[in-house]
């Protein structure tokens, strides 16, 4: 039977020291409960509120709200001892070393405009360190995760399958991508960013957590980004690592509280692209 199931009746208790393939299981499950409380809203009528940032508009929708709820509510009856950090609802601490990290949708401009480059943003972090992530695209049937030992994308109705970023040592062959420029922040960033950009083959914008699983099934060569939270991070970084990514801040450090985030597919090809952003 399995650990975990919807209707909350039947769980394995997380009070003692749980499997990873048993929150892998319940993380699977919140990703099914928050596609359907999302997807009723998608190409619909929305209310869009703007929570306003340094980046100007700021939109959170019904459709946000909804499944970080959704979520909320079956982390409590199943795991409720495990803390929550969520975008929209803020965080509940929990009793135990397990904490949930939740973008209910990573990418809501690209929701509020009809276009299917969101995701959902589970991640679990075991005292304070990342151990599994998952991005859930409903809408066309995609999810990607961190397994064991390695990164997996689903797409519905075909087997699952093993990814891996691809080796790119070299910058004049690579493809990158952001969100978008204007979300850079100052021009120091910008200039950062326009010297890196002036280095590689290719540069495409928009995506937002769908660039960086591009990056994990080696389609893309590195994300770059400023400005960005827990949330829009903790679950992406074992998709990467264990996918054979490299992924930091521009720093070189640690990358689970955001900040200006650095992916990289070829560990060698991050080194290079530190010096730039950092020059």
């Amino acid at each position: 039977m399995p650990a975990f199931i919807l209707s909350g009746k039947s769980h394995v208790s997380l009070s003692k020291p749980a499997r990873f393939d048993d929150h892998l299981e319940l993380a699977h499950a919140l990703a099914d409960l928050s596609g359907r409380a999302v997807l009723p809203h998608f190409r619909r009528g929305l209310s869009i509120e703007d929570k306003g940032s340094a980046h100007g508009f700021d939109p959170v929708t019904n459709a946000d709200k909804a499944a970080e709820r959704v979520i909320r509510r079956h982390l409590a009856k199943v795991a409720p001892e495990h803390g929550i950090i969520g975008e929209e609802f803020g965080a509940s601490v929990g009793a135990g070393r397990f904490n949930w990290v939740i973008d209910p949708i990573d990418g809501t401009k690209a929701f509020i405009t009809g276009s299917p480059l969101w995701g959902t943003l589970i991640g679990l972090m075991d005292e304070g360190r990342p151990v599994l992530g998952v991005m859930d695209q409903p809408f066309t049937g995609e999810r990607i995760w961190s397994g064991r030992r390695g990164t997996y994308w689903r797409v519905r109705g075909a087997p699952d399958r093993r990814v891996k970023t691809r080796a790119c040592p070299e910058l004049g062959a690579a493809i990158l991508t952001t969100t978008s420029p204007d979300l850079l922040g100052p021009a120091r960033n910008q200039q950062a960013f326009q010297r890196l950009k002036s280095q590689v083959r290719m540069a495409r914008y928009g995506g937002d957590c769908y660039g960086y699983c591009l990056l994990a099934a080696g389609h893309v060569d590195l994300v770059v980004e400023t400005g960005l939270k827990a949330h829009d991070v903790v679950a992406l970084i074992p998709i990467i690592e264990r996918a054979g990514g490299r992924i930091t801040t521009w720093e070189g450090k640690s990358a689970e509280a955001g900040g200006r985030i650095l992916a990289a597919g070829d560990a060698s090809l991050h080194d290079k692209v530190l010096r730039i952003l950092t020059g």
